[in-house]
């Protein structure tokens, strides 16, 4: 048997009369047994590895079958018994979604009839019928993980949350019960710091994988368009071959700039905006809708704090940017009108006549805007609020004038140009004081000429 192959993948090399013969020996028992076997469907980089290890790292392309891996070896750590154990996906409703309870990967997809767990979503936890429970955790709101304590763990897409390294540290702090605790990550890889630093760590088994190890389970026509599509670029080396990316050297920003000044607060802000990238239409290959909002701290310098960026109808995008507009308590809306014209505006006011909204136009390039908007990054004046994956991939993969337009980075160009960082209000006058009296006393008393004032004999009152 091939070394990578699974069992099931060798029976079906087999020839069909082979394979009938093989699977009439077996009693209907059996073949159903053999169905909810995940030692029969797994390849061998599928399987719990052996030894002495605290993180199970399985970094892959799309495709590989990590959903499918985590859900199996949550199933069998509850069957040996080990409770609780933590779901943790990038916001809870990816851990419904994809971990738990719709996606044909999940765990309640995956179970068998004999041991399929009942989820409670009130209670956030599933219970196993040998009282094993898995309780859900999120990404977003690592403060959660802040005390529980579990045995083992399933945290799914790291490199996509919005707080990664807290999540994280919140989780292993907890991870404390039992002989053995462990965790299994499943994630595509993204060159961020807490994953580089599993990578790194000797208590790490890292699994690496290929969409293509997965071909014989995936749609044909899936495999042949994204692969003619994506095969030998960067994006795909990411994305197919979970390759773990260096900065694109000809890219504006650099993600070091981005990691070294985020934040998980921000200063009192004097200024929120929304930056709108319309696309002009949306058809499946059409451009997203960049929605970005963005503030001025007191401090002079800028925050991210949303990125909304959609894939929807003229309708559902204005939608969304008022949504970001109301939540964030913003000021105003900024939209690009090259595209749409009065139509951007017109959507907006549509949905919501109270928001305001300011039009911007194109008249430089797309480098000629973002050149000035990287540099106040590589200065440390642009702070972003957590993680936010797709902007800050984009950012730092976009080629000017190589690639497609850049919706979300358009937004956050509008949005950080609108802000005006070049101005720092709140901050100390560069002119003393002193010299601010001096010249007022100057424009009194410049002539010769002595104002005439009924003071009293005392000192004016300010």
């Amino acid at each position: 048997m091939p070394e990578n192959f699974s069992q099931a993948e060798w029976l079906l090399s087999l020839p069909e009369s082979e394979r009938i013969d093989i699977l009439s020996k077996l009693s209907d028992k059996q073949v159903l047994g053999l169905k909810y076997d995940w030692n029969f469907w797994a390849r061998p980089s599928q399987k719990l590895p052996s030894g002495s290890w605290f993180c199970w790292l399985l970094r892959s392309g799309r495709g590989y079958g990590k959903s499918r891996t985590g859900s199996e070896t949550v199933i069998q750590w509850a069957m040996q018994g080990y409770s609780p154990i933590a779901l943790v996906g990038q916001t809870k409703a990816d851990v419904r979604d994809t971990m738990v309870e719709v996606g044909d990967s999940s765990i309640l997809k995956v179970s068998s009839p004999w041991f399929r767990p009942v989820y409670e979503p009130s209670k956030r936890r599933l219970v196993f019928p040998n009282g094993v429970i898995c309780f859900i955790y999120s990404g977003d709101e690592p403060d959660q993980l802040r005390g529980p304590q579990h045995m083992k763990a399933w945290v799914d897409e790291l490199a996509k949350f919005k707080y990664p390294q807290e999540t994280w540290d919140n989780l292993e702090f907890g991870l404390r019960k039992g002989d053995n605790p462990q965790v299994i990550c499943t994630t595509t890889p993204r060159p961020i710091k807490i994953i580089r630093d599993l990578i790194a760590d000797k208590r790490t088994v890292e699994t690496r994988g290929n969409t293509l190890d997965n071909a014989s389970n995936l749609n044909p026509q899936y495999l042949e368009r994204v692969v003619s599509k994506y095969q030998g670029t960067r994006l795909g080396r990411q994305e197919l071959n979970g390759d773990l990316l260096d900065d694109n050297p000809e890219a504006l920003w650099k993600r070091a700039d981005i990691d070294n000044n985020r934040v998980r607060q921000t200063p009192q802000l004097s200024l929120v905006v929304v930056g709108v990238d319309p696309a002009v239409t949306s058809k499946a290959g059409s451009d997203d809708t960049g929605i970005v909002v963005a503030g001025k701290g007191i401090d002079g310098h800028g925050y991210i704090l949303g990125d909304y960026t959609v894939h929807d109808t003229p309708n559902k995008w204005a939608e969304a940017a008022i949504t970001a507009y109301h939540k964030h308590q913003a000021n105003r809306i900024i939209g690009e009108v090259n595209n749409g014209g009065d139509l951007v505006e017109l959507n907006i006011k549509t949905v919501d006549p109270s928001v305001r909204f300011e039009s911007v136009h194109a008249s430089r390039g797309k480098a000629t805007r973002a050149e000035p908007i990287s540099a106040l990054y590589e200065q440390g004046k642009v702070h972003h609020f957590g993680t936010f994956p797709e902007l800050e991939d984009q950012m730092v993969e976009w080629i000017p004038g190589a690639d497609k337009s850049p919706d979300r980075i358009d937004s956050l160009v509008w949005s950080l140009t609108a802000l005006d960082l070049s101005r720092s209000y709140g901050q100390v006058p560069t002119s003393p004081l002193p010299d601010v009296l001096d010249r007022r006393e100057n424009s009194l008393f410049g002539n010769g000429h002595m104002p005439q004032f009924d003071i009293g004999g005392s000192i004016p009152q300010w």
